[in-house]
């Protein structure tokens, strides 16, 4: 299927690593325009050439800390001289603290809805001028499915997730009569390199042994997050349904808050 994208103009924040970078990767083989940000210079670089060799007609690492507003607005403003308009714009960046309520200081509160909301605030603050320039806009989340299916060793990230996906509902309707369709995705358990991190740790001991499937039974034995496909899901299979949201052809998807989460509770 041709989703109509070589050429649009694609930013990814938190499109270096994970869920990020496998939307990236994809939207540079269907020949987008695409600009990452993130904080890691030598990811950025590796992104980069990776992104051209996909197909991209133009790729762009943009170091960028996304919890500052000055370099955010630097990034965008980099974007609008290069590109003069933005057709996409998604935002996969995340909260990275665990634990329970009394594990958690304010600080890591704070982190947690500052990295995991308001950089998806300035992201699309200061990208709105370049979208509202562009034949077409998209701009996606990327939310969790634990939103719906609680966990209180998840309590601060699980939180922002929640804000995130309100925040994203509530721009969706803000932005739909200017044709600027806004949606959310919601990720179950997905092979990152925090799940990866995670499993170094874990005691994997008598579980199954396929990587997947073993990642499955240590998160639902340790988190309670089951699903109905038995193993835990891949960046790709996420990225997919991301990158048909940012394309013309979704036209009718309007503020809908989607699972990708191997079959569970969501509804």
């Amino acid at each position: 299927m041709d989703l109509g994208l070589r050429g649009r103009t694609a930013v990814v924040a938190g499109g270096s690593r994970g869920i990020g970078r496998a939307v990236a990767e994809q939207l540079a083989t269907e020949g987008c325009r695409v600009a990452v940000l993130a904080r890691t210079a030598s990811d950025l670089a590796e992104a980069e050439a990776d992104f051209i060799a996909a197909g991209a007609m133009d790729a762009i690492g943009l170091q960028c800390d996304l919890l500052d507003t000055g370099e955010v607005e630097a990034a965008f403003s980099f974007l609008d001289d290069r590109w003069g308009e933005l057709n996409v714009l998604v935002h996969a960046a995340g909260p990275a603290h665990l634990g329970g309520t009394s594990e958690l200081s304010d600080n890591e509160w704070l982190d947690a809805f500052d990295s995991g909301v308001i950089t998806l605030v300035r992201c699309v603050r200061a990208g709105l001028p370049l979208l509202r320039k562009a034949s077409f806009g998209r701009v996606v989340s990327v939310a969790s499915s634990m939103i719906r299916h609680q966990s209180p060793g998840l309590i601060a990230w699980t939180a922002a997730k929640s804000a995130l996906a309100s925040a994203t509902k509530n721009l969706s309707r803000e932005l739909a009569g200017e044709s600027i369709v806004v949606n959310t995705v919601c990720p179950g358990m997905v092979m990152t390199s925090a799940i990866e991190g995670y499993l170094a740790d874990a005691d994997l001991r008598g579980l199954p042994e396929g990587p997947l499937e073993a990642a499955y039974a240590a998160i639902e034995r340790d988190f309670h997050s089951p699903n109905d496909i038995g193993r835990i899901g891949l960046p790709e299979e996420v990225a997919a349904l991301v990158v048909f949201l940012c394309s013309e052809l979704a036209s009718y998807v309007v503020g809908a808050t989607i699972p990708v989460d191997g079959g569970s509770d969501f509804f």
